[in-house]
């Protein structure tokens, strides 16, 4: 009789404990790894089979959160409750995770390669992270990236660069679809009015590449990858506003032509046209401008899906900057001070794969840009023609991803300053093969080689060296070494060139500039049990540079004397950034870095103005999913830079203090394919001009009429100029926009 009652009771246990949850998990990408299904905070844990099935047995009744999680897909975590005598079938869809380090990237070895898999560390940001901060420019955009800095160059026309872990603009190759058409005199304009609704994404390499860019890449580069016409949406637009009422317009649209053609089309316009001083100095504290930008790229089906892309822009911006009281009659002329530039610009680029068995593909490029500009009474009137032609051929031999490729640059140059008494024309041809070896589903390396002629400077060699170790399918390591080169490009925007009151002297026939770097770099990927996944990514970095181009202001005053340094410089540093992500949606990306630049010359190291010791960057988002309401909390935080006086006597404070420009946005997407967003920007209000009694020197006297000298060209201290200072707009670190409230509306149509 006691057996009966144990099975009795045994059964009766059981058949609580009876309910099974089994279904299928599938994805439209391949999944190589295994796929973890497990209830959240309870034992039941399992796998699913080949075909991606599984089964959880004997589930007590009641609520629980169910995990599905696999390498490079994005977690699913949701709540389901079990009822007594009840078998759940759940099936899942698995997508592709897009967080930052598992997206395909092209910019370091030239070919797709998942972005864990790539030897060389490449940062990709997508129009996700973007749209946190929105901005009329990819310029401005790149504010919030970790180790990447928007500098302005003068308080008056407000045009830059884009420093890389401090290193000056220059030394930063910025490409388009992977074609290097924005250099030099075009830097800042290129990376304006560029559509941000046909931005795929952008990648960034730290450290030279010049062994697969060539010039240029020598600090870093940044690739703009524009969408594939086959994926973008049918229509879209994007329009916001500010408190400054500046107006912002993104339009794109897709369309077929026949059965073998896709196209899209896409158009920025940009306007600010408010005269505002908030500093009190009668100079506007904002450059005015109107830009419009057409972009148009094609995509052609082909035989075995066989690449044919090729893509147009066009721009035209008018720019000024200077005393309120300026207008278009006063261009040029010394009665009313202002900086007005005309800038044109045309873009052609394109890639075409051979019909060939063997991977070939021919790539190319093309842009011509005008520039008209009035620095006062001084005129600059420059003309830039830059044309570029690669063919590369890829292929597979065993262990070896082999890649080769012969490319050639053509530059022509042309300005109206004393320095160019002709107008320069360059050809740059080089020849490169890089080879990836992979010894084990750990280990690769990467080596490759570089040789350019320069039809002045003569020949340059350029090696590259990469390893890449897989500790564990969360643990990679990397160490890449390699150097760069750049050609001499002295007229870009040097301002103090510009001034028309110096001699412009070379002191030497410039060499190339050349560089050495090595960094190492970490990534941890770490997926707790509830759901949270946190990657942390860090790189240790060191370049060494020779034959850097100084410029010296100081020897004599009435020159401006060019010459290769006498000695090195030196950038090292450390950077991390952190991905944090919250089942409940909640995501912090934070970033960091630490530098150590130095210019070391007769044995004495100086540190480089307008770089920065410390830099930190952040984006708190946050999805509140009952309301479809999101808020973005972006900013950064800068240490004090070397700033640029004129004498000793300079009022002006030699350094920047720390600051800080913080924003916070919300977005409302409750509604079928329209958002709005609107926010502040600027939330602590800083202003550069705080603890300075100015900003521009002398504004009241800009054509330096009642400035003295005395006899070796020193300014005199008179009743007039208590300081003995010259007019001067170097004197800028940041931007000079107060705390402004934004709101916009996009709206996207697949």
């Amino acid at each position: 009789m006691k057996y009966l009652f144990l099975t009795i009771l045994i059964l009766a246990t059981k058949s609580i404990y009876s309910q099974n949850i089994s279904g299928k998990v599938e994805s439209v990408t391949p999944i190589i790894q295994e796929i973890k299904v497990s209830l959240l905070n309870t034992n039941f844990k399992t796998q699913t089979d080949s075909l991606g099935f599984y089964n959880l047995e004997n589930i007590p009744r009641g609520n629980y959160r169910i995990m599905v999680s696999s390498t490079g897909f994005k977690i699913i975590n949701q709540k389901i409750s079990v009822l007594e005598n009840e078998n759940l079938n759940l099936n899942f869809e698995l997508e592709e995770d897009q967080n930052e380090l598992n997206e395909v990237v092209v910019s370091g070895t030239l070919k797709p390669v998942k972005r864990l898999e790539s030897a060389v560390p490449v940062e990709v940001y997508s129009p996700t992270f973007f749209k946190k901060n929105p901005t009329p420019s990819i310029y401005d955009a790149l504010q919030n990236i970790n180790g990447v800095r928007p500098q302005l160059n003068c308080g008056v026309c407000n045009t830059g660069d884009i420093h890389i872990n401090g290193l000056e603009g220059p030394y930063t190759l910025v490409m388009i679809d992977g074609m290097p058409i924005v250099s030099s005199l075009s830097t800042v304009y290129g990376l304006s009015g560029i559509p941000n609704s046909l931005v795929e994404r952008i990648e960034i390499v730290k450290g030279p590449a010049s062994s697969l860019y060539g010039s240029e890449a020598v600090g870093g580069l940044i690739n703009i990858i524009t969408k594939n016409p086959t994926n973008a949406p049918t229509f879209s637009a994007d329009y916001f506003t500010t408190s400054y009422f500046e107006s912002n317009l993104d339009l794109g649209a897709k369309f077929n032509v026949g059965k073998k053609a896709t196209s899209i089309v896409g158009v920025n316009y940009f306007n600010y046209d408010q005269v505002i001083d908030k500093d009190h100095d009668n100079f506007t504290d904002v450059t005015l401008s109107e830009r419009i930008s057409v972009f148009n790229k094609w995509s052609f089906k082909r035989n075995y899906n066989r690449l044919f892309t090729i893509a147009a822009r066009g721009m035209y911006e008018d720019r000024w900057g200077g005393d309120v009281r300026w207008e278009k009659k006063y261009r040029g002329g010394d009665e009313i001070y202002g900086e007005s530039i005309y800038t044109k610009r045309a873009e052609l680029i394109g890639s075409y794969q051979l019909p060939f068995e063997e991977k070939l593909m021919l790539s190319f490029s093309g842009n011509v840009h005008y520039q008209d500009s009035r620095y006062g009474t001084t005129s600059y009137i420059a003309n830039q023609k830059i044309g570029f032609l690669q063919l590369t051929w890829d292929k597979k031999v065993g262990r070896n991803d082999l890649l080769a490729g012969i490319a050639s640059r053509y530059t022509y140059y042309d300005d109206n300053t004393p320095a160019t008494r002709e107008a320069e024309n360059t050809w740059l041809p080089g020849i490169f093969v890089q080879d990836e070896i992979t010894f084990s589903p750990k280990s690769q390396v990467l080596l490759g080689m570089r040789y350019d002629y320069n039809s002045i400077h003569g020949s340059i060699f350029t090696p590259r060296f990469a390893y890449r170790f897989k500790a564990n399918e969360n643990t990679i390591f990397r160490l890449n070494a390699g150097t760069g080169f750049r050609v001499v490009n002295l007229f870009t925007e040097d301002h103090a060139a510009l001034t028309g009151s110096r001699d412009v002297v070379i002191a030497n026939d410039l060499n190339p500039e050349k560089s050495v770097n090595v960094n190492l770099n970490y990534i941890q990927k770490i997926n707790f049990g509830n759901g949270t996944f946190m990657g942390i990514e860090t790189t240790a970095f060191y370049t060494r540079f020779s034959n850097k181009i100084v410029t010296d202001y100081e020897t004599n005053p009435n020159e401006i004397i060019y010459d290769n340094i006498d000695g090195y410089a030196i950038s090292q540093g450390i950077s991390t950034n952190v991905d944090l992500n919250f089942p409940s949606g909640l995501k912090f990306i934070v970033g960091a870095t630490v530098l150590d630049n130095k210019n070391v010359q007769d044995k004495i190291s100086e540190r480089p103005y307008l770089t920065e010791n410390f830099t930190g960057t952040w984006s708190i988002s946050y999805k509140i999913q009952p309301w479809d309401l999101s808020l973005d909390y972006t900013g950064n935080v800068y240490s004090p830079m070397k700033l640029p006086l004129l004498s000793e006597t300079d009022p002006r404070s030699p350094k920047s203090p720390w600051y800080s420009i913080q924003n916070i946005q919300f977005t409302y997407s409750g509604w079928k394919d329209f958002e709005i967003y609107g926010g502040v920007k600027n939330l602590l209000n800083f202003r550069p001009k705080q603890n300075n009694p100015f900003l521009i020197s002398r504004t009241n006297d800009p054509f330096d009429k009642n400035v003295q000298y005395d006899s070796a060209g020193k300014v005199l201290v008179t009743p007039d100029n208590p300081y003995g200072l010259t007019f001067d707009t170097t004197y800028v670190y940041g931007q000079n926009q107060t705390i402004r409230g934004f709101l916009g509306l996009r709206y996207t149509f697949r």
